[in-house]
């Protein structure tokens, strides 16, 4: 468990808005260093100066998570300049939608390297410093945390691309604690899987990149933007909110981390029907009129 943040290092990506943003701001307060990390620029440029002017020591960059090359040239300078991270937020991600067989390629490389390889890089190249860093000092502590989604435990239709990156990433992170109980006491992991909360995270196409412009959204992947603009932007639950709860977790070494507790009993009854080895049950049990607007609508095509 770690109580003492001030003077501690975080590395936290998709720092230019959401999540990454909010507990920067919780991490300028307690005094910590951080390395604010987006791909957006004016973004990112914003979070910056909104964070220097706290008086908190700070380095950002602009880097594709997504990109092998970008995050080992990160992890050198943060390395060079704060020494191993203390904390390592694994962050960034973008949203995508629509009938699985619709993606195309690019979109498949699109999502998963953002919001799989992204965590699968900064937890790569970061774990082996904090380790490092442990051994030379048994008062040494660290966490990594990385953004999942309760997509990552259910599978809700027309957003298959999305689910199958964040499964990925609780898998992901499920066996990076273990692994890390193996190894060592003093580092520690934590899986951040919000619910619907007014992010950027249903704009994620204004990053889409340059290679997918010419791509012409399919009918039911303009309904899934649709469905996901008016979920994410109608949530009550803030995105400090959130990151208070994300940094109360690595206080008390929580593995899981959930925006909206009561979204549980959906999951229960999915593995339920696992164990059960019933077939699926229907997504939209709970609101019956979702899932006959959305059939409705697809079928319409």
């Amino acid at each position: 468990m770690i109580q003492d943040f001030k003077g501690k290092t975080a590395v936290l990506t998709g720092a230019g808005s959401g999540f990454g943003l909010e507990c920067a701001r919780i991490g300028a307060r307690l005094g910590m260093n951080l390395l604010l990390v987006d791909v957006q620029q004016d973004a990112l440029d914003k979070a910056t100066a909104e964070i220097e002017a706290t008086g908190a020591r700070v380095l950002s960059r602009k880097v594709d998570v997504s990109s092998n090359e970008q995050m080992e040239a990160l992890a050198t300078e943060v390395y060079e300049t704060f020494g191993a991270p203390h904390f390592v937020f694994n962050n960034a991600g973008v949203g995508s939608g629509g009938l699985i067989w619709e993606n195309s390629v690019k979109d498949w490389e699109w999502v998963l390297g953002v919001n799989l390889w992204g965590v699968v890089h900064g937890v790569r190249l970061f774990t082996p410093m904090m380790l490092a860093a442990s051994k030379a000092d048994p008062a040494w502590r660290g966490h990594i945390v990385n953004t999942a989604s309760m997509a990552g435990l259910l599978t809700p239709p027309n957003m298959g691309i999305y689910n199958v990156s964040k499964h990925a990433v609780v898998s992901l992170t499920e066996t990076l604690y273990q692994d890390l109980k193996l190894v060592s006491d003093q580092i520690s992991a934590s899986v951040l899987c919000p619910y619907f909360v007014p992010t950027g995270i249903s704009q994620s196409h204004r990053n889409r990149p340059a290679e997918l412009a010419d791509e012409k959204a399919t009918q039911s992947q303009m309904i899934g933007q649709a469905m996901s603009d008016k979920a994410v932007s109608s949530g009550k639950v803030t995105a400090a909110q959130v990151a208070q709860l994300v940094f109360d977790a690595i206080t008390a070494d929580q593995f899981y981390i959930f925006s909206h507790p009561r979204a549980l009993g959906n999951v229960r009854a999915r593995m339920e029907g696992i164990v059960n080895q019933t077939n699926p049950a229907d997504p939209f049990h709970e609101r019956p009129e979702i899932g006959v607007g959305l059939r409705a609508a697809l079928r319409a095509v």
